[in-house]
């Protein structure tokens, strides 16, 4: 016998929510991210009307530039995935230069400090961060080459550098994710959360492994986090709304519908709209 919920066949939603599960994991090729981030002084104390530059590493001669807020905030939009060397200037200070790994659908993040410093200090973070920046970027290449063996390699090499990279932790992840390694991009995620305990990005994939490896249980408090850390990760509010999908259809669908409207043009753009469709018969 088929159940009915206002009149009309349980099996048809069933189907609909088949189909979404295929796709849980977000693609990421078809769309931009987002830099955001405070400048502050060596006080801690944040730095109105400074200059932050965004620059594409590889020699692509792509740069953005915007400028802190009363608050020290900058904010920035628009920015093709790939690796990018961040810094900030105002009168006679600067920053050490940040390298953040920008993916479509996701928000990540870049604090920077401004300061006098010495020549010999400068020129050692200059160093390091000329070496991790170098190795960081051949990973970043090989990753999107498929190479993600390799690709593993060298976001590790950067880790050598910089124990505290949780974007090579990410991208290590997003590697072992794609080979199917899910112990391995799990231990991974849990990393660059140890690391950075308010990288959103790393919520949303752990939370994207366990939701297809049928832990849709264990996702779920990731992604309510991810979603509170970062309210406009639209792929948060994707899996949130996958994890609701059974319990919670008016929460369900409005975690789709802020998924859409973040990210009208994602590859699971469509599925979101079905199942809000869907969703919307059943509340009634």
């Amino acid at each position: 016998m088929v159940r009915r919920i206002c009149g009309r066949p349980s099996w048809l939603f069933t189907v609909a929510l088949i189909v979404s599960l295929i796709a849980a994991v977000p693609a990421f090729a078809q769309s931009t991210g987002m830099l955001k981030g405070i400048v502050n002084d060596d006080k801690g104390q944040p730095v109105p009307d400074a200059r932050v530059i965004i620059e594409m590493n590889g020699g692509t001669g792509r740069k953005f530039e915007t400028k802190s807020n009363k608050k020290g905030e900058y904010i920035q939009i628009g920015l093709a995935s790939g690796s990018y060397k961040v810094t900030a200037e105002k009168e006679k200070l600067g920053s050490a230069p940040v390298t953040v790994s920008i993916r479509a659908n996701t928000t990540q993040e870049a604090h920077l400090m401004l300061a006098m410093a010495s020549a010999s200090a400068a020129k050692e973070v200059q160093a390091k961060n000329a070496a991790i920046t170098k190795t960081f970027d051949e990973g970043v290449q090989l990753s999107n080459g498929g190479q993600h063996e390799q690709a593993i390699a060298k976001f590790n090499e950067a880790v050598a550098i910089i124990p505290t990279c949780y974007n090579c932790y990410n991208n290590i992840a997003f590697s072992y994710t794609a080979l199917k390694d899910y112990a391995k991009a799990e231990e991974a995620y849990k990393k660059s959360i140890e690391v950075k305990a308010d990288d959103a990005a790393a919520y949303v994939g752990l939370a994207g492994i366990y939701f297809n490896t049928g832990k849709a249980a264990d996702a779920k408090p990731l992604v309510e986090k991810a979603v509170t850390l970062d309210p406009n990760n639209p792929d948060a509010h994707y899996i949130y709304g996958m994890t609701l999908v059974a319990t919670d259809a008016a929460k369900a669908k409005a975690e789709f519908e802020a998924f859409v409207k973040l990210a009208p043009t994602a590859p699971n753009a469509a599925i979101a709209q079905s199942l809000i469709t869907e969703l919307a018969k059943q509340i009634k």
